[in-house]
């Protein structure tokens, strides 16, 4: 497994993935300590809850979100960010179309396809 982006990530050249119910991301750039990744929302999709061992940041790059971070919920709208710590469930509802960058400590393996 490639286990570092190239230096250079391209919008245009980067495939978006299913990253299910609807929802699609695309990996910006990585390496086995660190992985950014942009997800896509159209009004009405949902992140599942769920909860990982990695530490999360997610920065509202557009539209709204309803999200839901270790049983508390609240409104974010661009230009807003979130934190998640390891093992913390959390999930959202996308209230307006809109984007996500999520950074990832360490990388998150799973989002790499299959060689």
């Amino acid at each position: 497994m490639n286990q570092q982006s190239n230096n250079f990530i391209f919008d245009v050249q980067t495939p978006w993935q299913d990253a299910g119910g609807g929802v699609v991301r695309q990996i910006l750039g990585y390496n086995k300590d660190l992985m950014m990744v942009k997800v896509s929302f159209k009004k009405g999709q949902a992140g599942a809850m769920h909860s990982h061992p990695h530490s999360q940041v997610t920065y509202v790059a557009s539209g709204k979100f309803s999200f839901t971070v270790d049983g508390v919920t609240q409104t974010v709208s661009a230009g807003d960010a979130l934190f998640k710590q390891p093992g913390v469930e959390h999930g959202c509802v996308c209230l307006e179309d809109g984007i996500l960058i999520d950074c990832f400590h360490p990388m998150r393996e799973t989002f790499l396809p299959e060689p």
